[in-house]
């Protein structure tokens, strides 16, 4: 599960919380003051009731009185009210359906009004009340228990309540989940771009004015990556001044190696010939480095123009099947599109070819190298594949690092550098294009892939 979601759901999981204890306390505590003060408020509303009875009977008589007493129950708050004597006998109204014996007696002995009310039962309110005539009488009024009034679940306005906390809590949650990750998501970005070679890429500029543990973090990363820049930058500098410190000296020894050979004799011939081979090896390795400092440095301008990306792996692969003969192995092309890209065609030229002659150095002998041209969803896709028995599957992605040998062994045998990926990968990747490798029953298999973009089907 993403971060994002971890905290997005953790803070609705805190305000759900935090409205439920609430609602808790709300209930628990406020019920019982509640019932007292609607308890204060119907006394002193039965006080009025009975004054209003008595000076309406005085005034008004018998007919006023019963018109009076009909009118307060057609209220909603009053479900009945009558008047009743001392005996529990009604005279008005219809009190003699309450049971109120113990609240008339009350009432009675008082002088004043009396409540009796609960959550679950009715509750009830009588006050004594004397005419003008001498009659004596007890006002009796029912009401419906006074209950806690609901949040949400009410009315129409509960839910419209309950809706808008709702969305202001997703709201809320959506912008604080979003402000804690989004400084760890640019982070991941800036860090994938600094694995895939853009050394230049960084975090702090991107953060903004954050003092947070997520602000710091983001500078320790600019930090490394600067400093991983500058000792890249460096090596590959050092490549560079290195190789063609060398090239120098090493004209000059093959000036002096074709004197000596014109004066040598039978005895000196075997090694001036093994001098002679050690010189091409280091001015090939040298030609390499060159070629990979350039790329690296981005020195090397890829101009694109339209390229004929069959017919190069068609010449590549002849090459390679003249040379491959003479250890008694074949290069066979298999499948072949046509298809055309824009790009450099000597940048091309050489990834392919330093694919090619990889396969073949590593397959075994008597083995054919497949070579495959195919153009599916508008890439341009050539698979090499050899009969090597591969590389141990946690090595696939250190292939294409310079110098790197998967065995020391296999490659002195086979005489590899470990340059040919490295600058068929950086080349590929001047072409905004990809280049992998993975095992198969038999061998490996590099796969170059050119971006749909640079790719024209014919």
């Amino acid at each position: 599960m993403k971060l994002f979601v971890k905290i997005f759901l953790w803070f609705l999981v805190a305000i759900g919380l935090m409205v439920g204890v609430v609602i808790f306390i709300t209930r628990t505590f406020q019920t019982e003051p509640m019932f007292a003060r609607w308890q204060r408020n119907a006394k002193t509303q039965m006080t009025i009731y009975g004054g209003t009875t008595t000076q309406i009977y005085n005034a008004e008589g018998e007919a006023g009185l019963r018109a009076y007493l009909a009118r307060q129950k057609d209220s909603e708050s009053i479900k009945e009210i009558g008047l009743v004597d001392i005996n529990g006998n009604a005279a008005f109204g219809d009190g003699s359906s309450m049971e109120t014996s113990e609240l008339l007696k009350r009432a009675f002995e008082s002088g004043t009004s009396e409540i009796d009310v609960s959550p679950e039962d009715a509750a009830y309110g009588a006050v004594p009340v004397s005419f003008s005539n001498g009659k004596k009488f007890v006002l009796v009024v029912r009401w419906s228990p006074p209950r806690t009034p609901s949040l949400f679940m009410d009315s129409w306005l509960g839910y419209l309540r309950l809706a808008g906390l709702l969305l202001t809590a997703l709201i809320v949650c959506y912008i604080f989940a979003r402000y804690l990750t989004s400084p760890i998501k640019k982070l991941r970005t800036a860090t994938q771009k600094l694995a895939k070679g853009d050394l230049s890429s960084r975090v702090v500029p991107m953060v903004g004015r954050r003092r947070d543990e997520l602000a710091d973090l983001a500078r320790d990363f600019d930090v490394m990556a600067e400093r991983i820049e500058t000792l890249v930058v460096s090596q590959r500098r050092l490549n560079s001044d290195i190789s063609h410190e060398l090239r120098s000296p090493l004209a000059r020894m093959n000036v002096a190696l074709e004197l000596a050979k014109q004066k040598s004799n039978k005895e000196t011939e075997p090694m001036l010939a093994r001098i002679e081979n050690e010189s091409h090896r280091l001015n090939e390795m040298i030609s390499r480095l060159l070629i990979l400092a350039k790329l690296e440095t981005n020195s090397e301008i890829v101009e694109p123009v339209r390229v004929d990306l069959a017919e190069i792996v068609n010449d590549v692969a002849e090459d390679a099947d003249f040379e491959a003969q003479a250890k008694g192995r074949s290069v066979t092309v298999s499948a072949q599109e046509n298809c055309t890209v824009m790009g450099s065609e000597n940048l091309l030229r050489s990834a392919i070819e330093n694919v090619l002659r990889n396969a073949v150095r590593y397959t075994a002998e008597g083995t054919v190298v497949d070579v495959s041209l195919t153009a599916n969803n508008g890439h341009a896709i050539l698979q090499v594949s050899d009969h090597g028995g591969g590389v141990p599957d946690d090595e696939l992605e250190n292939l294409f690092r310079p110098f790197y040998r998967v065995g020391e062994d296999r490659t002195r045998k086979t005489g590899g550098i470990g340059l040919g990926l490295a600058i068929a990968e950086r080349a590929i990747l001047a072409h905004k294009g990809t280049i992998s490798a993975r095992n198969t029953d038999h061998g490996l298999l590099v796969e170059i892939r050119l971006d749909k973009d640079a790719l024209s089907n014919n």
